[in-house]
């Protein structure tokens, strides 16, 4: 898998190079997009059996990242629409061959069970509303979580031309991922296109169906935030020698404060990577040997990844504050980072509220682990 790797690196400055771009559009130009798919870098979870990379987790979060740090809007798009084809493994083989039997097909979508289905036959009438659709106006499919009248909870596959995309995405931060509201108004889906994430496991016989599904979003998701952060203290210390802070005799390189900072902030951003790795690493391994994925295996993996999200947001807040004056300026992209930084910890996946959960599983006492 070290092609996916090296695919990311190489394609970091054309994505950099077009960050502003996505910025201003608050989607991912055309040229980024067909770069990241050339590269297998949207379907990076897509099974072998259907002529998908697959990569192994610490693949996919070590290109995640670097590409994250080129522009964390393209990293946040590769690692949706990863993680998206990840479902491959869940879905009938004659739906996974429909919706990803193309190879430039990019699929996108959400998990939140907003919208509303009718079983009819071998088929689900399908209406709602979903928010955070990121990179959805790029995809070929998308996915949306229903609840059906007969009490289901069902992921379900839309063609792109059955969907309506509505203008909503005005964010803070990862502007460039085009995560606008989308729907659908009494889609057909046939009732293979559709499965229970709840209740289902793997139909392909390959290890990354039994790494744990949502345990994945979750380490992906902080790898984007690591990514930022990356960037941001690169762009510290790419300015720092230039720059001399008013009223200052020495460059900001020079500084005390400035270096002790830096420091401690580096020793941060290093520990989370670290630490997310180890824990993925560890369960990729008991995944490899057979033996099962338990709960205190995706406890780890949350801890750290919600650690991740958290500690990445600091740094980027940390670099944008030792930047001064300068990273006010739209032109600076600590401005960018620091922003982008804050997205991911609102996601529910590695929210700080999380830890709540966390806590209450490492204190022994009952908790809902579905989600986990």
């Amino acid at each position: 898998m070290a092609d996916l790797v090296a695919a990311a690196e190489a394609l970091a400055p054309l994505i950099e190079a077009r960050a502003d771009d996505a910025e201003q559009a608050r989607r991912l130009p055309p040229e980024t997009v067909d770069a990241l798919v050339a590269a297998d870098l949207m379907r990076m979870g897509l099974a072998a059996a259907y002529d998908g990379p697959e990569a192994d987790p610490l693949t996919m979060l070590t290109a995640i990242e670097i590409l994250s740090s080129a522009d964390g809007a393209a990293g946040w798009c590769s690692m949706i629409a990863s993680t998206t084809s990840t479902q491959s493994l869940f879905l009938q083989p004659s739906a996974a061959r429909e919706v990803y039997g193309e190879p430039t097909t990019v699929t996108g979508g959400a998990f939140a069970p907003t919208g509303r289905g009718v079983v009819e036959g071998d088929n689900v009438i399908v209406t709602g509303r979903w928010q955070w659709g990121s990179g959805t106006q790029h995809c070929q499919w998308i996915l949306g979580g229903t609840m059906c009248d007969d009490d289901t909870f069902r992921l379900c596959w839309f063609p792109a031309d059955e969907v309506t995309f509505h203008d909503t995405w005005y964010s803070a931060g990862l502007r460039g991922t085009g995560s606008l509201d989308f729907s659908v108004d009494g889609v057909v889906v046939p009732a293979h296109r559709t499965y229970e994430p709840l209740k289902a496991s793997s139909v392909v016989d390959a290890p990354l169906g039994s790494f744990p599904n949502f345990t994945l979003l979750a380490a992906c998701i902080s790898a984007v935030s690591l990514g930022i952060a990356r960037r941001a203290v690169d762009e510290l210390v790419a300015m720092a020698e230039g720059k001399r802070p008013l009223f200052s005799s020495k460059s900001l390189a020079q500084s005390a404060f400035a270096q002790v900072e830096l420091s401690r902030a580096e020793a941060a951003r290093r520990a989370a990577r670290a630490f997310l790795h180890d824990e993925v690493g560890q369960c990729w391994e008991r995944v490899l040997t057979g033996d099962r994925v338990g709960v205190a295996e995706r406890v780890g993996i949350r801890l750290a990844a919600t650690n991740a999200a958290s500690t990445a947001a600091e740094v980027a807040d940390r670099m944008f504050t030792l930047a001064g004056g300068s990273s006010v300026y739209t032109s600076n992209v600590l401005q960018r980072c620091m922003r982008d930084a804050h997205i991911p910890t609102q996601h529910l996946q590695v929210a700080p509220k999380l830890h709540e959960t966390l806590g209450r599983i490492l204190l022994g006492q009952d908790a809902d682990t579905r989600m986990l």
